[in-house]
Formats: C-alpha cells, structure tokens, sequence
C-alpha cells in the first residue's frame, strides 16, 4: 500500500461479505452517519414548486397584455362617444395639458390652412385634449368646399385633419347668376358665389352662357398648355351652345372655331410670339376659319376737316 502525501492512508475498500444484500446502503467511513441515496432526491412539495415557476413567469406576461388591451379598449369605447369621453378629457385638460405643437391639414387645396384651424377651435399652444374632436369635425365639414373631413388627435402634440374637397374648376355666370361647377359641370352643392374666399374665385376661369358649364372641362384642357394665353384671358362665353368666344383682359374677343379650341390656341400663341398680336390694340381675331385670321382692328380716329379758304366778297 502507497501513502498519498495530500491525504491520509488509502484503505482499501473491503471484501464483500457474500451473506450481505447488495441493496444495503453504502457506509461511508470517513463521516459518523451512514449516506442514503434518498437525500438526493428533492421533495414532492419542492417538485411543485419548480414546475409552478415554470408557469408563473407567462402567465404573468400574458396576464399584463390583457390588462393592458382591455385598458386600451376602454379608452377607445369612452372616447368613441364625446358624451362619455368629456368628463375624462376635463379631468386630463386639469392635470397638465399637453400642448399643441403641430396642426397638420391633408388633402387642402382652395380651403385656406387659417379657415381650417378657425373652424377646429383650436390653435398651436392649446391643450391637445381641450377641444372636442366630434365638434371641429362638423365645424371643419360645414366650411364651403369640404366635403368630407376627418379630425384626430395624436399624442403627445399634433392634430390631423384629412380633407375631401369640392373641386371646382370654374365659375358660372348663367343669367346673372354665379355659381362654382366641377369637371362634370355640376354646381357645387349649395355653394352660390357669396361669401366665398375672393383670392380663390380670381384663380379660378369665368364661363358664361347657357350650356357653359357642360363644356367648360374640354375647354380648359385644350388652353393648359398655353399659360401666357390662359393668363390673358378674363372669360369664356359660349355662343349658340356650340362654340366659344374669349375675351382678354385688354378688351379683345377672340373668335374660336368649333371643336378646334386647342389647334387654334396653338396658332395664337404662334402670332403672339412673332407678332405680339395680343399686345396690339385690336377690337376681335376671328380664327373660326382654318387657314386664315380676321383682325378687326378699331376704327380710326376722325380726320379734322381741312380748313377751307377764306373767300373774300369784293364790295359791288
């Protein structure tokens, strides 16, 4: 037998007495008590344990998203009815009020960005839950050329406000009335020309005549390419429901053929540009024929009459 210097003697195990189990328990010698495997084993109360945590953790993560989608669906369901929704948005305006930092307007076109935040009620620097969003929605759809208009907030600091415009595209002037029409020829819907915004209604082409309305689309399409003549032109006036004269802002009425609108806009610009015609004082261009132009120009001024010579009666 070796001594290992690090430890004390090696005993070797000892034989085993054939009239022992094997199933009897190991007996260490080195410690006072037997070792029994059963210690290692947990107990049945430390088992459950072990497996309640394994649950414990999910549980409690699907426990909180739930509380939380509820919470969230609450909010939504009180604040889907203004009614319901008051009470809160007095008690949030009260605690601290976020202010508004941004107003953001989509889909505006005519409508002034000043008519739609007059008609929300309220402005940059305002509590963004001091306003009632069901009541700016009705204000902003009564202004004159919405027709639909949605209004939301977004926390922490903006308000969003979707348009839908009537478009319009000229104005009508039929027996002396005036009124807005779209591409279709449609009047906008109740919509006269009072109280409508004055810098939108000089933007837009005055057309006049019975049967104006249906053919003003085409018309306007054909002078989109030509701005220096679109922008010469104060009115359009349809003549026998069949063809078009224009009138510029110097005075001059311009004569256009039937269904040629575009074709003759070309020509005009042509002369314009080599001829300044529009630029010349002339009382009508009649461009109704194709291969030629009549200008009237204004009459001349009277000549005076030459002064006649004196005659001198000789006395008889």
């Amino acid at each position: 037998m070796q001594r290992d210097p690090r430890h004390g003697p090696i005993i070797p195990p000892s034989a085993p007495d054939p009239g022992q189990s094997h199933d009897a328990p190991h007996i260490d010698l080195t410690h006072d008590r037997p070792y029994l495997p059963s210690e290692d084993r947990p107990s049945r109360l430390k088992l459950a344990l072990r497996r309640f945590k394994r649950f414990i953790r999910p549980g409690f993560v699907v426990l909180t998203v739930l509380l939380l989608a509820g919470g969230a669906v609450h909010l939504l369901h009180i604040t889907a009815s203004e009614e319901r929704f008051a009470p809160l948005r007095a008690r949030l305006v009260a605690m601290e009020p976020l202010p508004i930092h941004h107003i953001i307007v989509n889909g505006r076109h005519i409508t002034s960005q000043q008519a739609v935040e007059n008609a929300l009620g309220t402005s940059v620097g305002q509590p963004l839950f001091g306003f009632s969003v069901e009541a700016a929605r009705a204000r902003v759809n009564a202004l004159p050329l919405v027709e639909q208009a949605t209004v939301e907030r977004r926390i922490p600091d903006t308000v969003i406000v979707n348009l839908t415009e009537r478009v319009p595209i000229a104005v009508w002037q039929n027996h002396d009335h005036f009124s807005l029409i779209n591409r279709a020829g449609d009047t906008v819907s109740d919509q006269g020309i009072a109280g409508q915004d004055p810098q939108m209604l000089r933007t837009l082409p005055l057309i006049v005549g019975d049967g104006a309305n249906n053919a003003a689309a085409d018309l306007l399409d054909a002078l989109t390419p030509f701005p220096d003549i679109q922008n010469r032109i104060t009115a359009f006036v349809r003549v026998g429901e069949r063809r078009w004269d224009a009138v510029l802002r110097n005075g001059t009425t311009i004569l256009l053929p039937e269904d040629e609108e575009k074709p003759a806009f070309a020509r005009l610009e042509q002369f314009q540009n080599t001829m300044k015609l529009l630029d010349r004082p002339v009382v009508s261009i009649d461009m109704r024929l194709p291969d030629r132009m009549v200008i009237h120009q204004p009459p001349l001024p009277a000549q005076p009459n030459a002064p006649e010579s004196d005659s001198q009666t000789k006395p008889q």
